[in-house]
């Protein structure tokens, strides 16, 4: 089973994410870029992904959004691939949509996501930068507990891999 996450702050704006998968980059990538395997991963057990509309080419648009069954809060993210390099690199824009949940991500300014992909041996290790508007838009995101959110669904990840392989 891979590691958990790695965290790092690289500077006062960005969050580094890096995790592994036994699996290989394509795979992963398409996890990451295909609607019908994104709701397999993305989020908690108790909540669905009602919407997950991508459109993953440079200027193509997401929405996501996710509900919880048991009280009906969403909130979800939206915003625009800027750079697609398929299997290895990811951009886009991050805007978070509230929704009706009371979190202290920042709304403003979009978070740059860049998400890095490598396979070596079969094995893939994925790196995941957010650059955030600013150090209190950052540390905001990060008191959610965001990263933790992210190696929970990538356990989830994991486990789809697996029974896709």
């Amino acid at each position: 089973m891979p590691k958990p996450a790695e965290v790092s702050l690289p500077s006062d704006c960005e969050v580094r994410v890096t995790r592994t998968f036994n699996a290989p980059r394509q795979r992963v990538w398409d996890a990451h870029t295909r609607p019908d395997l994104v709701r397999q991963w993305q989020g908690y057990e108790g909540w669905d992904m009602p919407v997950c509309d991508m459109d993953v080419r440079v200027g193509g648009t997401y929405k996501w959004r996710w509900r919880n069954r048991e009280d009906g809060n969403a909130f979800g993210f939206f915003g625009k691939f800027t750079e697609v390099d398929a299997p290895s690199r990811l951009v886009h824009e991050q805007y978070f949509d509230p929704g009706n949940m009371d979190l202290a991500m920042p709304v403003g300014d979009p978070c740059i996501v860049s998400l890095e992909l490598s396979e070596q041996d079969g094995v893939t290790t994925l790196v995941c930068l957010l650059k955030f508007a600013s150090r209190d838009a950052r540390d905001d995101a990060m008191s959610t507990g965001m990263t933790d959110g992210m190696e929970h669904s990538y356990g989830r990840l994991d486990q789809a891999l697996e029974a896709a392989a």
